[in-house]
């Protein structure tokens, strides 16, 4: 009873704000000119987003009909010291552009990256990049050079109310089920759970290697849909609403250099001293320890910035271990380079873990392609 009473303030700012822009009373949303891809989720961090928008992005630039296209990244840019709207570019910092709309540029080069906290006037700006030349507060980006977007892929932005996505894809943690969490500050949900039946996909991240069918009907189950079929990975929720239902696994790749020195017969090293400043670290720790011992580990906070205390203690370690490779995740990596006066020596030693995300099945891969496909073609139709 206590802890519904604390949260009821909360609980009920949410619930008010949802109905004001579902009534259109006060608030207002906007459409956007061309089919934008929400990818997001209702809890703290943690979920997958910027992995699962790499592979939604993969996707499209692998697809028959958008491969020609011009596809743009809109983010926020989360702690970055830059403000209004920005193109992101491959020789810009994490502390500039923000580490994840940097590691996405540096992955796919030939896709418009952009950071904005306000997504409407982003999108407007990624749709007609003339006005960055004519508008008071365009005129702040730096690289202003870019085309004109078909298709907007938005990162974490499915509590931004204001901008209508045209097809939302929604993240669940396996290991954190929205059924069992509580709102903040007692829980990890920064949204309400029945939420989640305004999506048009449903992803189910971080689950094991393999699930029983059994496994995916009682999921969908406790995510309030019903009548779920394991054909077609779809079901009802309690509006009615037909909805996909999909899985997805972590695939961690192999290690590479943070540096251009990094000297790769460390990663043949049988011991490891690894660094991150994420939401949760487990799951890389479980994957690494299967091949290294982890001699020493650090932890952060997320998107933390590296400070010369940091790097002292990580070098100490280091010294200790004089045969260890020092590795980190590849969103951090992008903050260490923010750092200019990293030593030589530990430079050789330091390697990433890049990640990607998989669908447990490759069946439903293609489900998931068949329905972004089908709903793109169908734009506008049917899109107020």
């Amino acid at each position: 009873m206590l802890d519904k009473l604390i949260l009821f303030p909360y609980y009920l700012t949410l619930k008010t704000r949802h109905w004001l822009y579902n009534k259109g009373i006060i608030y207002k949303t906007h459409p956007c000119d061309v089919p934008t891809i929400c990818i997001g989720n209702i809890t703290v961090g943690g979920t997958g987003k910027t992995p699962h928008t790499e592979m939604v992005l993969k996707t499209l630039l692998e697809s028959n009909d958008w491969a020609y296209k011009n596809i743009a990244v809109l983010s926020r840019g989360h702690k970055r010291k830059s403000r209004g709207f920005q193109q992101v570019t491959l020789d810009g910092s994490a502390r500039f552009f923000g580490d994840e709309p940097l590691q996405i540029k540096k992955n796919f080069p030939v896709a418009t990256v952009a950071v904005d906290r306000n997504r409407i006037e982003g999108c407007d700006f990624l749709l007609h990049p003339d006005k960055l030349t004519t508008s008071r507060r365009g005129k702040a980006c730096r690289d202003k050079a870019l085309p004109p977007s078909d298709l907007i892929l938005l990162d974490d932005a499915f509590q931004y109310r204001a901008l209508r996505s045209y097809y939302n894809i929604v993240l669940v943690d396996y290991n954190r089920p929205v059924y069992k969490d509580r709102l903040l500050p007692l829980g990890h949900l920064r949204d309400l759970p029945e939420r989640i039946e305004v999506a048009d996909v449903i992803i189910v991240t971080k689950c094991p290697a393999y699930l029983e069918d059994w496994e995916k009907a009682g999921l969908a189950k406790s995510l309030g849909i019903k009548n779920f079929s394991l054909e077609t990975c779809t079901g009802e929720n309690r509006r009615g609403k037909r909805q996909t239902i999909l899985f997805t696994a972590i695939r961690y790749q192999e290690l590479k250099p943070v540096y251009e020195c990094g000297d790769s017969r460390y990663i043949y090293s049988q011991k490891l001293i690894l660094f991150s400043g994420i939401a949760k670290d487990t799951p890389m720790r479980r994957f690494l320890s299967d091949k290294y011992k982890i001699v020493k580990r650090f932890s952060f906070a997320d998107h933390h910035k590296y400070n010369s205390m940091d790097i002292r203690k990580i070098a100490a370690a280091a010294r200790e271990n004089p045969t260890a490779v020092v590795v980190t995740t590849e969103k951090d990596s992008q903050r260490l380079l923010d750092y200019k006066k990293m030593p030589e020596w530990l430079q050789k030693r330091m390697f990433m873990i890049p990640i990607a995300v998989d669908f447990i099945d490759e069946r439903e891969k293609g489900i998931f392609n068949s329905a972004l496909m089908s709903a793109l073609k169908a734009f506008p139709q049917g899109y107020e």
